[in-house]
């Protein structure tokens, strides 16, 4: 069974933000699009009711679930949450987003215990400009890329969020970066979520340019149907996936995805504040399954393509 939402798209997605928490201050993080709150003193899901909730959702026909933050990695029990998550047979996918920087020495024991792949974000690869982005080391994350592809996560995803004028410039040394670590660069446009608008005006930079000089040198071109139609580009010595923002319509129109944020609401919508649905409350409460999959199933009715979601209310 696969719950399709009122404009017939299915739900096969979900992302979790297993925290807010991160050990980096990246200014151009939208958080999962979650509010920002003042204090770290949130209430988080113990591991217990991510695994429930999973498995809910994946009785409802998710098959692929990512693990989000903040930094998954900053959770200190992240090992039993991937176990209690990857234990699920019909899950086809268990993957994370991560900064990379506390990547290494938890590589091996994540794979093993049933993570297949990550995503880590990187920007650049110049140490000072890093080190201003983020308020780390570069070194930490350049570890943990090494890490990912030694212990065998298939696919690793570099995620290069492009910054007019601050990283634009270093695609070429990203390119070159992932064909030589056996990685997939994947380009990703500045979202306007969570950024004060003069930051977004600043720093915003198509990728149609980056998209037309891919065209160019790629073998072929292959559309990603369930995952927005985003395209990736395979070159003859890397692949290159290109992630436009969400507020479009190509986006919108095959989206299939559900979020669960830090706190334990359902989110429809990356864009949206204002329809979330409070499942951890209710199962705090002692709601049975059959309660939460009703949530579930009145959060994905929520679920609206680009023609309404521009309209949002942050």
């Amino acid at each position: 069974m696969t719950l399709r939402d009122s404009f017939g798209r299915p739900l096969l997605n979900l992302r979790v933000a297993i925290t807010s928490r991160c050990d980096l201050r990246c200014h151009f993080c939208h958080m999962e699009g979650e509010r920002r709150k003042e204090t770290d003193s949130l209430r988080e899901m113990t591991s217990d009711e991510i695994g429930r909730i999973s498995r809910i959702a994946a009785r409802l026909g998710v098959t692929r679930i990512k693990l989000t933050g903040g930094e998954p990695l900053v959770r200190k029990d992240i090992l039993d949450i991937v176990k209690e998550v990857s234990s699920m047979q019909t899950l086809s996918d268990l993957s994370m987003t991560t900064n990379g920087a506390l990547l290494a020495p938890l590589a091996q024991q994540l794979h093993e215990g049933g993570l297949k792949r990550v995503n880590i974000s990187l920007p650049t690869l110049d140490a000072d400009v890093y080190s201003k982005l983020t308020g780390g080391r570069i070194e930490d994350v350049l570890q943990g890329v090494k890490a990912a592809v030694a212990v065998g996560f298939s696919p690793v995803k570099l995620n290069m969020l492009i910054l007019r004028c601050v990283n634009d410039y270093d695609f070429p040394s990203m390119l070159q970066f992932a064909a030589d670590s056996g990685t997939i660069l994947q380009l990703i446009e500045l979202e306007p979520v969570n950024l004060d608008d003069g930051y977004y005006l600043a720093n915003h930079r198509s990728l149609d340019d980056y998209e037309n000089t891919l065209r160019q040198k790629a073998m072929n071109v292959e559309t990603r149907r369930f995952m927005q139609n985003r395209r990736i580009y395979h070159l003859p010595d890397v692949d290159v996936e290109v992630v436009h923002p969400v507020e479009n319509a190509e986006f919108c129109r095959n989206c299939t995805r559900l979020r669960v944020t830090s706190d334990g609401q359902l989110k429809p919508c990356l864009m949206k504040s204002d329809n979330l649905v409070d499942i951890l409350t209710p199962m705090r409460n002692g709601a049975d399954d059959k309660e939460i999959e009703r949530l579930f199933r009145s959060a994905n009715l929520r679920r609206q393509p680009f023609e309404e979601a521009r309209q949002c209310v942050f």
